[in-house]
């Protein structure tokens, strides 16, 4: 498992499953972030989603706190 704490041992592009756990959420929804655009620096390669590290540690740094969720109750 990845240690968040620690992004320099992260690779510089990472899987959707190193994401999920970079972020610690389920893969799924790891998946829906990414096709909702939620995530910066996704791409698809091939059949496969690559993810810029850069980007999501950025991202994650400007972040002031955790969305709320999108549900209607």
């Amino acid at each position: 498992m990845i240690e968040a704490e620690d992004p320099a041992a992260l690779p510089s592009v990472l899987t959707v499953d190193e994401l999920a756990a970079l972020l610690r959420v389920e893969r799924k929804t790891a998946y829906a972030a990414i096709a909702r655009g939620d995530i910066p620096g996704a791409r698809r390669v091939g059949r496969s989603i690559r993810i810029s590290r850069d980007a999501v540690l950025e991202w994650l740094r400007t972040q002031a706190h955790a969305p709320r969720s999108r549900r209607i109750r």
